[in-house]
């Protein structure tokens, strides 16, 4: 049987870090390469409890089709919790549960783009996205990014020379991949230039409650005035990216374009991950699990970075300093042949992700490639990153 793929489909490659994860399944191997959050991070205990108390006392709840836009005791909570925590939601926005983060980059395409149309994105970005833009065969143009934030000349240029842009992609906090947090002066910027050119904002902001130092900064979306734009959270890092709860803060008329095709792709998101979020946030100390996770990862994070000093950076591997999230971007010298770097890494038992699997243009040089700090073990982020300075000192 000859297979007839669909254009849109056919020229799609697999994610980079799902094709790394195959090496990192190896138990010889220590995998710096995933973007998981800590097992210790995850509430255990309170999930534990939480579902056996639904299940004894409402499982039709859990059990029963459910409302396409979300749970609604959590859609008011959230929605509240938004408005006051982070001056987000107007009151021409709605707001959407959807299955993860991931699902909203998804609709919002579908919704916005047609073929050809273009996605303004930071370059690096996220894989995950980027790939969702391409599977609609969306154009990527993307944008330089500076130490604190996109490079605002580019970004102009990039909006007056791609009229069929539709929305600008973007990850403020802690970006994935760089670590790069946005300057608040930057945010504004975005946001005018947005407005200027007619164009949405996609604000992507999965690692904000994860800040280790340095002060709280404003979301592009409190900034919103005029509707434009789309504001995307996620539980996944904060209580468990396996139950795949997400939700989109959006002006209504689009939001609703957003639930339509939603009832396209699998009718709602899970009803038992949504209870679960909904009484975690109502029912316990949500904000003290917050400064758990935020302590943890102050303390995972300090000791990567002394290993950084110690093992890499007398090797002439730079990294960017960062406030928060899960990663570490690192750069070989001018020169070095990074792909064959991290392969290299591999077969000694190392995993991390080549840099240039973020780019918009997977094909342009880059010298750069990410390190999770998260997932492994203290053990393990300390012998991975000592693999990677003996190699860095055997080859550069």
């Amino acid at each position: 049987m000859e297979y007839k793929i669909s254009d849109r489909v056919q020229t799609l490659k697999p994610s980079a870090i799902r094709e790394i994860f195959k090496y990192a399944a190896d138990p010889t191997v220590v995998s710096l390469s995933a973007g998981n959050p800590a097992p210790e991070a995850f509430p255990v205990k309170e999930v534990a409890e939480i579902s056996a108390r639904i299940m004894a006392e409402r499982p039709v709840d859990v059990l029963q089709y459910g409302l396409t836009e979300g749970y609604l005791p959590l859609r008011q909570h959230l929605t509240a919790y938004m408005k006051e925590k982070h001056q987000v939601g107007r009151d021409f926005d709605d707001i959407l549960i959807t299955s993860g983060a991931q699902q909203v980059m998804d609709l919002t395409t579908k919704s916005l783009c047609n073929e050809g149309d273009v996605v303004i994105c930071e370059a690096p970005s996220f894989i995950g996205s980027l790939n969702t833009f391409r599977s609609y065969n969306a154009r990527l143009r993307g944008v330089p990014m500076e130490s604190d934030g996109m490079d605002m000349n580019e970004l102009e240029r990039a909006l007056k020379e791609e009229p069929r842009a539709k929305f600008i992609y973007t990850i403020p906090n802690f970006q994935n991949p760089s670590g790069i947090t946005m300057s608040l002066e930057k945010r504004k910027q975005l946001y005018a230039l947005a407005k200027q050119y007619g164009v949405m904002i996609l604000e992507d902001n999965p690692y904000g409650d994860i800040r280790i130092k340095g002060e709280y900064i404003p979301c592009i979306k409190s900034m919103d005035e005029d509707g434009i734009v789309i504001y995307v959270g996620t539980f996944s890092k904060v209580i468990s990216p396996g139950m795949r709860v997400g939700y989109a803060i959006a002006p209504k008329p689009l939001l609703q374009k957003l639930v339509v095709c939603k009832q396209g792709a699998d009718v709602h998101t899970n009803m038992w991950s949504q209870i679960i979020c909904h009484e975690f946030m109502t029912k316990y100390d949500y904000e003290a699990h917050l400064a758990h996770l935020r302590e943890l990862y102050r303390v995972k994070s300090a000791l990567a970075l002394r290993k950084l000093d110690e093992c890499l950076v007398p090797n002439k591997i730079t990294y960017n300093p960062f406030e928060g999230g899960l990663f570490m971007w690192c750069t070989l010298p001018d020169g070095v042949d990074m792909p064959a770097f991290c392969k290299e890494a591999v077969l000694r038992k190392v995993c991390v992700v080549p840099g240039n699997a973020f780019l918009t243009d997977e094909s342009e040089p880059c010298q750069s490639f990410r390190i999770n700090y998260s997932t492994p073990t203290d053990e393990q982020l300390v012998r991975g990153i000592e693999l990677l300075g003996q190699l860095a000192k055997d080859v550069l």
